[in-house]
Order: C-alpha cells, then sequence, then structure tokens
C-alpha cells in the first residue's frame, strides 16, 4: 500500500539503528522509496545482511553497519562514517531495543544493566552523537520507539523503566533543541508482529491478542507509516510528543471488563 507521495523525503537522510529487522526494517524500506539515503546498523550481521538484501532490492542508496549502540566509541564510529559517506543526518529513528520476560524478584544485575544499557544508554549516546555532529547544524527529526509504560510494565520491569526514561529524555530534548531545529518524538507500538514476539510463549501472546479492543495484532508496516508521517513536513509543528498505536490495547481493563450495563 502507498500512503505517501512519491519523493516526499527526496534529499534527506536517515540513520536507522536496529535497521534490518522489524520495524527499522519497514521503516528503512518506506523513507526509502519516498528518496531519503539511508543508512541502517545493526551488532547482528545476519540482521544487517537481511536489511542490506531488501534496500539492495528495493534500489535505495544505502549503507549498513554494525554497531553496537551500548558502546559510545561504536556509536561515534557509526555516526562518522554515514556522515562521510552522506554529509548530514536528517532523521535519526532510534529503534534498536530488547527486552526479555523477567520476574522483578528474580532479575539478575547482568539483565537489568544489560536492558539499561540497550534502551536508555544506547539510544542516548545515538542521540547526542548525530545532534552534536549534524542536527545541531542542519536541524532533523529524532524518533525514538518506546512501549507504553502509563500502566506500569510488569514482567519487563526493566524495560519499562528505561522507555519511560527515554520519553522523558523525548520531553526534555524537544524544549530544549527546538533552537536548533530538531524535533524530538516517541513513538510507543503495541503488539506487532515482528521477530521479538518469538520469545514469548505462545499461550502468553493468545492472551495479549484477546486485550486488543481492535482485534488483531499490528504489523511492521503500519508503524513505519507513523514514523514516516512524524519524520516527515506534514509533522512540523510537532515535538515532545509520545504516540501510542496498540489497536487500544492500553485502554482495556481486564479487571473491570467492558460490558453493558443493565439499568434498574
Amino acid at each position: 500500500m502507498k500512503v505517501f507521495a512519491d519523493g516526499l523525503l527526496n534529499g534527506k537522510v536517515a540513520l536507522i539503528t536496529g535497521g534490518g529487522t522489524g520495524i527499522g526494517k519497514a521503516t528503512a524500506l518506506e523513507m526509502a522509496r519516498l528518496g531519503a539515503k539511508i543508512a541502517i546498523c545493526s551488532r547482528k550481521q545476519e540482521h544487517l545482511d537481511s536489511g542490506s538484501a531488501a534496500l539492495k532490492e528495493a534500489g535505495a542508496d544505502f549503507i549498513a553497519l554494525p554497531c553496537n549502540i551500548r558502546n559510545p566509541e561504536e556509536v561515534t564510529k557509526t555516526v562518522d562514517a554515514v556522515l562521510a559517506r552522506f554529509g548530514r543526518i536528517d532523521i535519526l529513528l532510534n529503534n534498536a531495543g530488547g527486552q526479555f520476560p523477567s520476574p522483578a524478584a528474580v532479575l539478575q544485575h547482568k539483565g537489568w544493566n544489560a536492558v539499561i544499557d540497550t534502551n536508555l544508554n544506547g539510544t542516548w549516546y545515538m542521540t547526542q552523537a548525530v545532534a552534536t555532529k549534524s542536527m545541531i547544524k542542519t536541524g532533523g527529526v529524532i524518533v525514538n520507539v518506546v512501549i507504553t509504560t502509563e500502566r506500569g510494565t510488569p514482567g519487563v520491569a526493566h524495560s519499562g523503566a528505561a522507555r519511560a526514561a527515554v520519553v522523558n529524555l523525548t520531553r526534555s530534548l524537544a524544549a530544549e533543541w527546538a533552537q536548533f531545529g530538531i524535533r524530538v518524538l516517541s513513538i510507543a507500538p503495541g503488539t506487532i508482529e515482528t521477530e521479538g514476539l518469538a520469545q514469548y510463549p505462545p499461550a502468553l501472546m493468545e492472551q495479549v491478542k484477546k486485550r486488543i479492543p481492535w482485534g488483531r495484532t499490528g504489523n511492521a508496516e503500519e508503524i513505519a507509516w507513523a514514523i514516516t508521517y512524524l519524520a516527515s513536513p506534514a509533522a512540523d509543528f510537532c515535538t515532545g510528543e509520545l504516540f501510542t498505536i496498540d489497536g487500544g490495547a492500553r485502554l482495556y481493563n481486564d479487571v473491570m471488563p467492558i460490558r453493558k450495563i443493565k439499568k434498574e
């Protein structure tokens, strides 16, 4: 499906972390179709290979770079490589992240630190590097992929803590960096059919799907369209906001079931 006009992102350069799979890959393909030059990065070579093959088939002008966003030195090298190739970065999608289910009481320090390092610190390292090396001079758009945290995140408290911090970071930077022409936004996808769902038990996922009022899970392309809109001139007056795209799942309360109230 074509949602946006051809050429919408002509001349733009987009750097997408975790760009070889799922939402990152779908966004890279959509932005490339609209005329953007694309840089994807991932710490896993097989993900880079997958993303590269798709972008090559689409005829994109792109570069694929290995990068562990937990390592600030690798982040700096990655941003420098993108600037050496394309000269600027107009769009940053902080999509790389990860989590695993665990009761908080038995969560090990190593697991906590790994998730915080990836989802919070890695996002910050990349954001600061792109801003200071490019966007503070030229302006741009930063979109951070998070999760819905407004009702807590039992079972993944480590990820919820990191993502909530990123939402606050989004709001802080949106105000602080508006003077440079930088917009900063967060997007919280709900249950999306990507490779990341494979780590969860099928029975659990069936229960999750039953709690989506819209009646289905989402797909990566739907999130890519939303990200593309936020990065486009159509959203130029929008900054500092959190956009939740989850089919209404955050509104469902299974403690107080939705039902017709009988009149007395």
